[in-house]
């Protein structure tokens, strides 16, 4: 009896169907003006609200994907001034001072510049030959490994960010 109660079990756990877990729900709002932002958070009370579709279906999965239709696209003018408003901007602790491209230049450059974090200058300049800290602030000490070298430190404040 124990068998057959848990070949029902495992039955109706297969027939059970499983929800597409790489779909996310994204949001397209557009304001009065004609402003179109994307949020996963939702849209302000007023903005026009629609539920964007984000599955990214497995390839040959024998699903079909519907392809751009360019004789449904309408002709859109646009009126307002073009500007990109960025819902959501992830923090990178450091008050955003740098974005993504002059980080990974500096990085490429090796140099250190206000704004980067410690695993920043650590990818920059390597691990620090020598760690102190002082009132909750680290430095890092770096030394030329050639004779006669010059040194160069680096503070950090409370916050782990480059400062002056």
């Amino acid at each position: 009896m124990r068998g057959l109660h848990f070949a029902a079990l495992l039955a109706a756990a297969l027939l059970y169907p499983i929800a597409d877990s790489s779909a996310a729900s994204v949001f397209r709002c557009v304001s009065a003006n004609g402003h179109v932002t994307f949020t996963r958070h939702g849209c302000a009370d007023d903005q026009e609200q629609h539920l964007q579709d984000t599955r990214n279906h497995t390839p040959s999965s024998g699903k079909a994907i519907p392809l751009a239709n360019p004789g449904r696209r309408a002709a859109t003018t646009t009126t307002g001034s073009g500007e990109l408003v960025i819902v959501g901007q992830q923090d990178d602790g450091c008050d955003n001072l740098l974005t993504s491209s002059e980080r990974r230049q500096a990085i490429i450059r090796k140099e250190v510049r206000l704004g980067m974090s410690r695993a920043d200058v650590e990818s920059s300049l390597g691990k620090p030959d020598r760690v102190t800290s002082s009132n909750g602030q680290q430095r890092y000490h770096y030394r030329e490994k050639r004779k006669g070298g010059n040194s160069r430190q680096v503070s950090f404040d409370e916050a782990g960010c480059v400062k002056k």
